[in-house]
């Protein structure tokens, strides 16, 4: 799988890095926002070309880590340009406050999205990556958020869409 991690940490970033090439995963890392986008729309390109070539991968990254809070684009807004790109892109959010931002992705994005409580370990990153099914369980749980209006969810929603993603990601990182 090939994976790309916006992290600010560097040592955090490298322990992430290392687990996942240890599992034979390809890692490309940015230290920022923007470094993220940078190199998004660099692979971007380079899939396109494969594709105009006859050969096809979907996404240019099985998945993108965001760290929520970073320097020059926070995670929401790297997610944001990202999605608007290619809204089938798996992005998984690191944040310490898995409640707020899972809130503001309904909110921002309109859409839920895989959420990892800081502090994880880099064990509990690479089985949430692997695992197929938390991906398939996540499309459920968007057919269940086009029920919540105008993607303002009440605090009872909010905890059952936290419940949901709990369940899915089968309670590793919250």
């Amino acid at each position: 799988m090939r994976i790309l991690i916006a992290e600010d940490d560097t040592d955090i970033s490298e322990s992430y890095k290392d687990a996942l090439e240890a599992r034979n995963h390809i890692v490309m890392l940015a230290e920022n926002g923007e470094e993220c986008l940078e190199l998004y729309n660099k692979e971007l390109k380079r899939e396109q070309t494969e594709i105009e070539n006859g050969e096809r991968r979907g996404t240019p990254f099985d998945a993108v880590i965001l760290d929520y809070m970073m320097p020059r684009k926070d995670g929401m807004q790297v997610a944001k340009e990202i999605l608007e790109i290619n809204p089938k892109q798996r992005i998984i959010f690191a944040s310490a406050y898995v409640e707020e931002t899972l809130e503001d992705t309904v909110k921002q994005l309109k859409q839920v999205v895989e959420l990892m409580q800081k502090p994880f370990g880099a064990d509990a990153l690479v089985n949430t990556i692997e695992d197929k099914e938390i991906y398939e369980g996540l499309k459920q749980i968007m057919l269940n958020l086009k029920q919540i209006k105008d993607a303002n969810p009440s605090p009872k929603q909010l905890k059952s869409l936290l419940e949901s993603l709990k369940k899915i990601q089968k309670g590793r990182t919250f």
